[in-house]
């Protein structure tokens, strides 16, 4: 909300409207301009209807308002609204079987971070894809998004129960149910109603904290049924066999690296940005498992600070390209998030041992909040020193406002 609050402010002074006053909220964007002190403003507001995620299309609005705010450049307000209804005419740069392909790509990759194999890697990969396709079914008939993730858990977690069916001892289904919580854990929407929250914007923190409670309910849902029902057919889940890592650190990297990119195809990203995002995830994974599993340091606190990075390189990428710095951010916290404590937390509800599965989602909760803020420590750390394209300046922030808290 901070980004494009600062962004309208930019673009209504390069063209004369000193007097503007944005509001950006969740669902709503408005400005009002009032030419004087004795004349009535005049204000207009757009609704949000429909969101979508195209990292693609935010790099092109944001290089469109780096040239109208730029002193070099002279965009007119007809050349303004030509490559702004140029770039809305844009079709997205993957299709649809590529984003499916990708979601599966990120399973795989999470079940190998969390000690799955070839076959764990490739029934990952299987259960996410028919899970994004069913999505994508009950996205066009119209079903809300709520039921669209719960839907989306089942395939990898019924995956995982079949695996125990089996009782073949070589293969984790636990790895599989947990590479498909990877791809569908809302991190991205995390981080941002935290980062609003902490720079000032509390109605839209708000609604989109909200949003991840009930997406995260949605897939809690769509999960404890499969686990229902394979305790019921008698699945042997065991909440003990924790997992186990390959003693390789260069797979866990290359595995880290492959999570990041299909996250980046995920998120539509330009191409240009997928080999550094690809590479800011392994440092991401780096930092994290030398911090934790060597070091010894905690799992939570070894998440914050590699999140932390995480946002400090983003912004200098950013920087380097001027460019939004989210394309560089989002996609590189895929390996951190906390997809194996959500998972034994949904286990140890779903076999009745309450207090061993709330001590695990609350690590998950605590692990996705030290991303959030580590994140957002990050990119205040690096303002500090450079200047965010565009944004206002550091007294004018509403976090910077000192109140007291009264």
């Amino acid at each position: 909300a901070e980004d494009v609050e600062a962004a309208m402010f930019a673009v209504t002074r390069s063209y004369g409207l000193d007097r503007s006053e944005p509001t950006v909220t969740f669902t709503l964007l408005s400005i009002s301009h009032q030419p004087s002190l004795v004349d009535d403003p005049v204000t207009a507001s757009r609704t949000v209807r429909r969101r979508g995620t195209d990292y693609t299309r935010l790099a092109a609005v944001f290089r469109l308002v780096d040239d109208i705010t730029s002193e070099d450049a002279d965009v007119s307000l007809e050349e303004a609204y030509r490559r702004l209804a140029e770039i809305r005419r844009n079709r997205h740069p993957y299709p649809g079987w590529v984003l499916t392909a990708a979601a599966g790509l990120l399973a795989g990759s999470a079940s190998v971070l969390v000690g799955g194999g070839v076959l764990v890697f490739i029934v990952a990969a299987a259960g996410a894809m028919l899970g994004d396709r069913l999505a994508w079914l009950c996205a066009g008939r119209g079903l809300p998004e709520f039921y669209q993730f719960t839907v989306a858990a089942m395939p990898p977690a019924a995956m995982g129960v079949a695996l125990t069916l089996t009782h073949s001892t070589d293969i984790r289904p636990s790895a599989v149910i947990t590479g498909g919580l990877f791809a569908l854990l809302p991190g991205r929407a995390l981080v941002a109603g935290v980062q609003d929250g902490l720079t000032g914007y509390y109605i839209t923190a708000s609604a989109r904290l909200l949003e991840v409670m009930y997406f995260f309910i949605g897939i809690v849902a769509g999960v404890l049924i499969v686990l229902y029902l394979g305790l019921q057919l008698g699945a042997q889940l065991n909440p003990e066999a924790r997992f186990v890592a390959y003693d390789e650190p260069v797979v866990q990297i290359l595995a880290s690296m492959a999570l990041s990119l299909a996250f980046a195809v995920l998120l539509q990203q330009e191409r240009s940005t997928v080999l550094a995002v690809t590479l800011n995830g392994g440092v991401a994974w780096i930092i994290f498992a030398a911090m934790a599993r060597t070091g010894g340091i905690s799992p939570v606190a070894a998440t914050a600070v590699a999140a932390g990075l995480v946002g400090l390189f983003g912004q200098l990428f950013s920087r380097y390209r001027f460019t939004s710095s989210l394309p560089y951010i989002t996609a590189a916290i895929g390996p951190l998030l906390p997809g194996s404590a959500t998972y034994f937390g949904l286990l140890g509800v779903a076999q009745n041992e309450l207090d061993t599965g709330l001590a695990s989602l609350s690590t998950a909760v605590a692990t996705a909040l030290a991303i959030a803020i580590g994140v957002n420590l990050g990119s205040e750390i690096s303002r500090l020193f450079i200047g965010a394209p565009g944004a206002v300046g550091g007294a004018s922030r509403r976090a910077a406002k000192r109140t007291r808290g009264f």
